[in-house]
């Protein structure tokens, strides 16, 4: 088998130039497919990150009570219970975030817009600050009293400056209208997603404007150390959490449905009184990101497949001109006693090496140019900032995909020379020897 190698390997550095040309059709190939999973492997993990400073955690409970039949109100006014459960779950929590949000409209100079306005806890979401990122103003502002943070669209529409009064029109937590005061602490850079949906203002002062107690909110959020954990340790709270109080239950039946409508949906269609809790991840609300990595990997494969099916047929009309070409050459290797399986697997061994060389120079070009991307700092005001990690692209590579793109490779390569192998293996050894090539 060494032999058959090394007579492979000389065979192919006898034609520098066709080999080249061959093996750098794989290796582009290869480079391209590895890029594209790499970034669909880290693509997930940046947007459940990035998604998770914002939206303050990965898992989220929340309180229903119910005042009577078709009434309910979010509220968590005790979470002694809660905290004691998620404590015995052993879930590693980077720490825990209490929010009251409220959608209401914002006034100012008779236009008005409708806003979700998220109350935070600022000292202890300091990765907010970090995410957030201010066009105008500070976050000295809106960390005590009624400052408040809109995105930029919103302070365009309304024509707001940083200093400006505004009025918010909103409801109660029982539904009554009120009305808050609120001066404009900073505008916010517009990314296009979450950020440039939401205000941000102090909970205290939500809670007050929602009329309820100082040291009650409506969402309790676990951000994580570990994301690949998120639905273990999700799972491991909910257990802990059902041990002693009312809970809906999560997942669904239907695998189309939306799992965190189902788990909304209970607190109107089921009969139930008194207080109960609902859990959900990041990954249930990010689920349409999951299916972004699946098209990804998807068309990574297409990209795969299409790259090879131009090369391969360079791969078969080159081996039909090797063969041609080296005619004298098979025959005196039949006349001293090589059998046709043996020149079969010479051209097919020529093939293998051609496609390990183009595949192992794909990776390393790969791991070049991701290297390089990764360097580059983007920034986090970017419409992309999602997508990136702390402003630079990241790359993972996962190795199951990794594998099967080798192996892709290895039997489009050796589909490729297979007619052209089996034909030189069966040419006569007279016949071959009279040749004039």
């Amino acid at each position: 088998m060494g032999t058959l190698l090394r007579t492979a390997l000389r065979n192919l550095s006898r034609q520098k130039r066709r080999t080249i040309l061959l093996s750098g059709a794989i290796a582009f190939g290869i480079m391209v497919v590895t890029i594209i999973n790499g970034f669909a492997g880290s693509f997930l993990e940046n947007v459940t990150e990035n998604f998770g400073q914002l939206l303050a955690g990965h898992i989220f409970i929340e309180g229903v009570e119910r005042i009577e039949p078709g009434n309910e109100i979010q509220i968590i006014r005790d979470d002694e219970a809660l905290l004691a459960a998620i404590d015995r779950s052993g879930v590693q929590a980077r720490y825990i975030t209490r929010r009251s949000d409220v959608r209401g409209t914002l006034v100012f100079g008779g236009r008005t817009a409708s806003q979700q306005i998220v109350g935070a806890d600022w000292s202890v979401e300091s990765a907010l600050t970090e995410r957030i990122i201010l066009e105008q103003g500070s976050f000295d502002g809106v960390r005590a009293g009624n400052g408040l943070i809109v995105g930029r669209p919103t302070a365009d529409l309304l024509r707001l400056e940083v200093g400006d009064p505004v009025l918010v029109r909103l409801r109660t937590i029982t539904g009554q209208q009120n009305v808050g005061e609120f001066r404009i602490a900073g505008i916010s850079f517009d990314p296009g997603f979450v950020a440039g949906l939401t205000a941000y203002a102090d909970r205290a002062y939500i809670n007050e404007l929602l009329q309820i107690g100082v040291d009650e909110y409506r969402q309790l959020g676990i951000l994580l150390s570990t994301l690949t954990e998120i639905d273990e340790a999700a799972d491991r709270v909910f257990e802990e959490i059902s041990r002693e109080l009312a809970v809906f239950e999560r997942g669904t039946e239907d695998p189309d449905s939306n799992p965190i409508s189902a788990l909304f949906e209970q607190a109107r269609t089921e009969e139930w009184e008194g207080v109960r809790y609902r859990l959900y991840t990041l990954n249930e609300i990010v689920s349409d990101a999951q299916q972004i990595v699946v098209v990804l990997n998807q068309v990574s494969i297409v990209v795969l497949v299409v790259l090879l099916g131009i090369t391969m047929i360079g791969i078969t009309n080159t081996f039909r001109m090797v063969m041609f070409e080296r005619i004298r050459e098979i025959g005196t290797m039949r006349a001293v006693g090589m059998q046709k399986q043996q020149v079969l697997k010479l051209f097919l061994s020529e093939a293998l090496m051609l496609a390990f060389i183009g595949v192992i120079a794909g990776l390393v070009l790969s791991a070049i140019v991701m290297a390089g991307l990764s360097q580059i700092y983007i920034g986090l005001d970017t419409p992309i900032f999602v997508l990136l990690n702390e402003g630079y692209f990241t790359f993972a590579v996962r190795p199951g995909q990794a594998v099967l793109h080798v192996t892709l490779v290895v039997m489009f390569t050796l589909t490729a020379a297979w007619f052209p192998a089996r034909r030189a293996s069966e040419l006569p050894p007279v016949e071959a020897l009279r040749s004039t090539n």
